[in-house]
């Protein structure tokens, strides 16, 4: 039985049970002109009522909608994280100038709480962080942004992202960095203007990944704690992380 068979069912069966209902009233008061005057009253009611419910049911499917959303969409951030972005983050933060600082401040612990994170993301969001190419390896970052690149446009494929601008801009980031490293033959011997427009390529990359990192760890530490516990022992801010407990 398809769905609209079902509905024209249990709508007939309501009819029915309207009608025995007012049949009993009928019988129990005797009077007609009290009935129909409630029938009236009732009916006058009735798209007030349908409104209201329909209203509340669009807010409870919307508010699933959204939950639902967001669920799925942090399932694509986390795999991308995993594969590709905290050994991204690792990589990119050699090319610091003045690591300490921000290090410091992304030390993240299991004991962080809200407050932390809103910190972070404040202190992240106004760090003007220097980056400069010629401070870490540059075909090592090449190699590893092209083998990633397959993956990284497989995301974009994903319908659930047009719904995060942030995430998107991020991947736009990271393949325009890629890009501008694949499109050089050779990363030796570059101009003093390559180097600083390839510098302004990564600190655009490193800024965005550090941004959808704190989101991530705030997410995991609501829903996932231990994940979240295995994300603080691999902090990619951290020099001195490790797996092991």
């Amino acid at each position: 039985m398809n769905r609209y068979l079902r509905t024209r069912h249990i709508a007939f069966l309501l009819l029915i049970v309207s009608l025995l209902l007012y049949g009993v009233d009928y019988l129990v008061l005797g009077k007609g002109e009290e009935v129909f005057t409630g029938f009236l009253g009732n009916f006058a009611f009735l798209p007030v009522y349908v409104l209201f419910v329909t209203l509340m049911i669009e807010r409870v499917i919307k508010e699933r909608e959204r939950i639902s959303l967001r669920q799925k969409l942090n399932m694509v951030i986390g795999v991308f994280f995993s594969e590709v972005g905290s050994e991204l983050i690792r990589n990119l933060s050699d090319f610091l100038v003045e690591p300490d600082e921000l290090e410091e401040m992304l030390r993240v612990t299991p004991q962080w709480g809200e407050g932390d994170f809103r910190r972070a993301a404040s202190f992240v969001a106004a760090y003007e962080s220097r980056l400069d190419s010629r401070m870490g390896d540059l075909g090592y970052l090449k190699n590893f942004l092209a083998a990633r690149r397959e993956f990284m446009l497989r995301l974009l494929e994903n319908p659930n992202l047009l719904e995060h601008d942030e995430f998107t801009d991020l991947l736009w980031a990271v393949f325009h960095l890629a890009d501008e490293l694949g499109a050089r033959a050779t990363l030796t011997g570059l101009s003093q203007s390559d180097l600083d427009h390839l510098s302004g390529d990564i600190k655009r990359a490193f800024t965005h990944l550090l941004r959808e990192w704190i989101v991530y760890l705030t997410h995991l530490r609501t829903d996932y704690p231990y994940l979240f516990s295995l994300a603080v022992r691999m902090n990619p801010m951290d020099p001195e992380a490790h797996a092991e407990m």
